[in-house]
This record gives structure tokens, sequence and C-alpha cells, in this order.
């Protein structure tokens, strides 16, 4: 940040330091979802109103809008405009270019761990991990089963590099910061995504414990206006408008469930259509009958940002769902979800998930995809 900038909020927070108001203020901070120090000045701009302050002004709310408070507006493109400089191709490159010098492995596939299911990360052999605070531009994991590291190394020969931890918006974070790992995994030279997560099961047929390969995905949030490629399109990466009719590639579900055959794991394997919801509130009965009747099998909090993405940069993907707990569609019942029940399914299953995983990549020819 330049230091005009940094001086001119020092005023406006009467003289008092950044750092101290971060200090004073972490409590709402953490209602926020963030408490992190390591935040740019122009995000805690915007959140100054939030903590009991005018952005630009070192007194109580005014509750002033970037309408009628001009320094206010100042604030708000501010933060625009660094959103936009951190998601250019020059600070992906840079994230990549910092990880290609310290590993000499070119992964080819790139693995997304979701909630409880980062053990997958320690089957690599030759490793080399990077706690994501260390990784330039990278966030970093606040939920509890998302370890938070990025681990490089080679699995069944092949070589791969595994997130130990994904993103969520529900944490607080723009929904291009969610999808940032991705656009970087491509400048690395990875070819395919395997995202794997944690769901909620609508289909009636579906236990908790099962496994469901992703055929296809509703995204209640992308309908929302939620979409990780809204905003200029560089095409570099991909193309203005990407087709999605072929998200999840159908020789990665072929060779997954002949994989499960072969392992005997087709007694609780499944496949379906999976749907995203914002989080990190868990359905109400309503919301899940909705989903069931628009023809979603399992639901969840992830992986469609980063399929999107991954299928615009021409990426080949597959999705594996755990089912770790069952929608409840009655209003007479007792069960209720959490995310103590999904760390502990998750904890029990992972097992059979990774065995899957190994199996499939093992499959995989050396000219793959």
């Amino acid at each position: 940040m330049c230091g005009a900038f940094r001086r001119a909020l020092e005023l406006a927070c009467c003289g008092v330091r950044p750092e101290k108001l971060l200090s004073r203020r972490a409590p709402a901070l953490q209602g926020l979802g963030t408490a992190e120090p390591s935040w740019g000045w122009w995000q805690l701009c915007g959140h100054l109103p939030a903590l009991g302050f005018c952005s630009w002004a070192g007194q109580k709310s005014c509750g002033s809008t970037s309408s009628s408070c001009p320094l206010l507006g100042l604030s708000r493109r501010r933060m625009a405009y660094a959103e936009e400089d951190r998601n250019s191709y020059e600070v992906y490159k840079e994230t990549a270019d910092w990880l290609r010098a310290r590993t000499a492995r070119c992964p080819k596939i790139a693995i997304v761990c979701g909630s409880g299911l980062g053990d997958l990360a320690d089957m690599l052999e030759h490793k080399m991990v990077f706690p994501y605070e260390d990784i330039p531009h990278f966030p970093r994991s606040t939920v509890s089963g998302h370890a938070g590291r990025l681990v490089f190394g080679e699995l069944s020969g092949r070589p791969c590099v595994c997130m130990q931890g994904r993103f969520h918006f529900y944490e607080g974070y723009s929904i291009s910061t969610v999808t940032f790992p991705i656009r970087v995994f491509f400048l690395l030279g990875v070819e395919i995504l395997i995202v794997t997560n944690a769901a909620g099961g609508l289909n009636p047929h579906f236990q908790v414990g099962d496994v469901m390969l992703i055929r296809d995905h509703i995204s209640m949030f992308g309908m929302g206006g939620q979409n990780p490629l809204r905003g200029p399109n560089d095409e570099r990466f991909g193309v203005r408008f990407p087709c999605m009719s072929d998200a999840y590639d159908q020789d990665l579900l072929s060779l997954a469930m002949e994989s499960a055959q072969e392992l005997g794991f087709l007694g609780f394997t499944r496949d379906g259509v999976y749907c995203m919801m914002a989080g990190p509130c868990y359905e109400t009965i309503a919301e899940c009958r909705m989903l069931q009747a628009l023809g979603a099998d399992a639901v969840g909090m992830s992986t469609v940002p980063e399929v999107i993405v991954a299928r615009h940069c021409g990426l080949c993907v597959l999705g594996l769902s755990l089912i770790t707990n069952t929608a409840v569609m009655s209003y007479g019942s007792q069960e209720k979800a959490s995310h103590e029940d999904v760390l502990r399914v998750s904890a029990c299953q992972a097992k059979a998930l990774q065995k899957l995983v190994v199996h499939l990549i093992s499959k995989l020819g050396p000219n793959s995809p």
C-alpha cells in the first residue's frame, strides 16, 4: 500500500495506528468473519463502519453512505481497485512463479480437499509443504477441518499438488479470492482438477458414508449473480462465455466408477447432481424440499466456483462428494445437521475416498487427460 494512503487511514482513525485498531476491535472483526492482521488497509477501510467508525472520520459511525459521504465513496472505490489488482494475471503469475522457484515438480493433477478430507495429502510421496500464509497473495483457511497447507508430491507416480483446506464465500472472502488457487494451478501446468467435499444427502436413496460422483451441478449461488467469471475477461485464462454442459469430465467419471468397482466400493458409490448454497447456515426443511424437487442429490457450500474457473481455464474436472449427513425433510424430525457430525463422518469414511482417488490416478495413462 502506498504511504500516502496509509497515512490518510491513520488520520481517519484520529491518529490511531491501524495495527492498534485491528487489535482493539478484533472481536468485531471476528464477527465479520476475519481477524487477520494481514488484511490490506483498503480492506480495513471498508469495515470501519462495522467497527464503530465512519470510514474516513475518527468519530462514531455517522451512518453515511457512499452517495452522501464522498470520503466513504472513495474508500469503497479504493476497495474495488485493490480487488481488481489482486486478481490480475500478474498477481496469479507472481504466486505461480514463487511456487515454481521452490519446487522442482510440475504437477499435472491438483486435488482440493473438503472438510475433514485433508489426510489425502498425507499419502503423497516426496512431499514439499507450503503453509498458505507463506505463499504470496494466497488466502488462509479459517474453518475447522481445513489445515491450510499446499502439498506438492507424487501420487501413484503422478506429480500432484494438493490443497489441505479450501476457501469459502461464507468466510468473508470474495468469490474471486475463493477461486484464486485454481488459476495458479493452471499457470503451474495442471491439467486435471479433482475436487472433493463433504455434502448433505438430498436423494432419499443416499446413506451417510456414501461417495457421490458429481455428474452435474446447480448453483443457487450463481443464480444470485455470484459467478467467479463476473467482470473483465482475461483471454489468457479462457473465453468470455465458457460452456458448462460438460463441466465434469465424462472419461474421468467412467474411470472413477470403474475404480470403485475394482475396489469393491460399488455398494456405497453413487452419482448425482451437487447443489451449492452460500452457507454458512445449513438449509431449512423448505429449502431442502425445493432443492430435491429441482433435481439435486446432494447439497454443500463449496466446489462449484472452483469448477467453473477450472473449466474456464480448460482443465478436466472430477468431483467427489462424501455424504456426511442426510438432509432433514420432515418438520417432525429431531435430526439436526452440525459441522461436528460432518467431521466425524469424514474421519470414518475418508480412507475409502482416499483409496478411490489413488486408484483412479494410478489408472491415468502417461498422456492423460
